[in-house]
């Protein structure tokens, strides 16, 4: 999802508690404070994780790329991850032609014919539009074979072009060569156990600078902690609707749990609903526990969240019927939708 769906969701999840509804009305930030817990885990990844990750191969083709020479260093990593039991960690760097222009190359994982694929693509800009004729003379695709059993754990297809590139980690279990994309994405920092652990530390800061102010302890540290935490969970519980999916109880669980794959976190329709529901859901809330509702709660239930849901949630589900065929190399825009959006950020 967009950082604005999962802000506006936590928005609306504070909002289901009267206390902190009548707390907002005289001036408390409480919600707000539900939806920057909503945009914590991207942000952890994004703005911190990532700077620590640690690469055991680096491949930064140049402004004059050579498929054959990106693909032998890719299956050499994948071999020794194999050979030695030993995961490889493998970042690809994007080319950066100018201000406004990329070289696109694709990385494609063939896990039936054991091999990886690797075609030079055309000039794209950073809305990721290809210039016709861009593409280099006499390019094709180059084929490798692995020589090891590999299971692909992601997408088949990948498309590297603007901003930062993707890695991938190449861990051997057992027979098989596993290959995880941007294998720092969604690990700690999206897990319901740090929820349960922010909240706490949430509640905790809140009830010592009550403490310390004449006054004595009220009942703040209370919703401070769950609203903070009920508010990271939801980004983490909304992430698990797509496919890359989250390491839900880290650190008592050690990878991801492949999401529910209902949705593509970067597709219009998902994040126009999850946004419209949320406000919808405030709106109703903001009624409810007001001296004076004037809302009919069913009524407007029916037709500002379960209408659309329904009527958007069908069609939506229908267009991705209509492009099963390319399921498999459009599942990457659940990451890249949001590694986008915070470099352009």
């Amino acid at each position: 999802m967009k950082g604005i769906a999962h802000f506006i969701t936590g928005v609306a999840i504070a909002t289901f508690f009267p206390a902190v509804v009548q707390q907002a009305a005289a001036g408390s930030v409480l919600p707000m404070l539900g939806g920057i817990a909503g945009i914590l885990p991207d942000t952890l990844d994004f703005k911190f994780a990532r700077y620590f990750e640690r690469y055991d191969t680096e491949i930064d083709p140049g402004a004059e790329p050579d498929a054959r020479e990106i693909a032998e260093k890719l299956v050499g990593a994948m071999r020794q991850a194999y050979e030695t039991g030993k995961p490889q960690n493998v970042m690809l760097h994007t080319i950066r032609l100018g201000a406004d222009l990329w070289r696109q190359y694709i990385i494609r994982f063939n896990p039936a014919a054991n091999e990886v694929v690797v075609r030079i693509g055309p000039v794209v800009n950073t809305g990721q539009v290809p210039f016709p004729g861009s593409e280099p003379q006499g390019a094709e695709e180059v084929r490798l074979k692995v020589g090891v059993p590999m299971v692909h754990t992601y997408d088949a297809e990948n498309r590297v072009d603007i901003f930062s590139g993707p890695s991938f980690k190449f861990v051997r279990k057992g027979d098989q060569l596993h290959v995880h994309f941007l294998d720092w994405h969604r690990r700690w920092s999206h897990s319901l156990t740090l929820a349960v652990a922010l909240g706490l530390l949430a509640a905790g800061i809140a009830a010592l600078v009550e403490l310390l102010i004449p006054g004595g302890l009220t009942s703040l540290p209370l919703w401070v902690g769950l609203v903070t935490g009920l508010g990271f969970a939801g980004h983490v519980l909304e992430d698990q609707l797509g496919f890359m999916g989250s390491n839900l109880f880290y650190p008592f669980t050690k990878e991801r749990l492949i999401g529910l794959q209902l949705l593509r976190s970067g597709d219009s329709i998902p994040n126009f609903l999850t946004v419209w529901t949320a406000v919808a859901l405030i709106i109703f809330n903001l009624d409810r526990f007001s001296a004076a509702p004037r809302l009919d709660g069913q009524v407007f239930l029916l037709l500002a969240v379960a209408l659309p849901l329904v009527v958007l949630g069908g069609f939506y589900q229908l267009q991705r019927r209509g492009k099963a065929e390319t399921k498999e190399s459009l599942q990457q825009r659940d990451i890249v939708s949001e590694t986008e959006e915070v470099e352009v950020g």
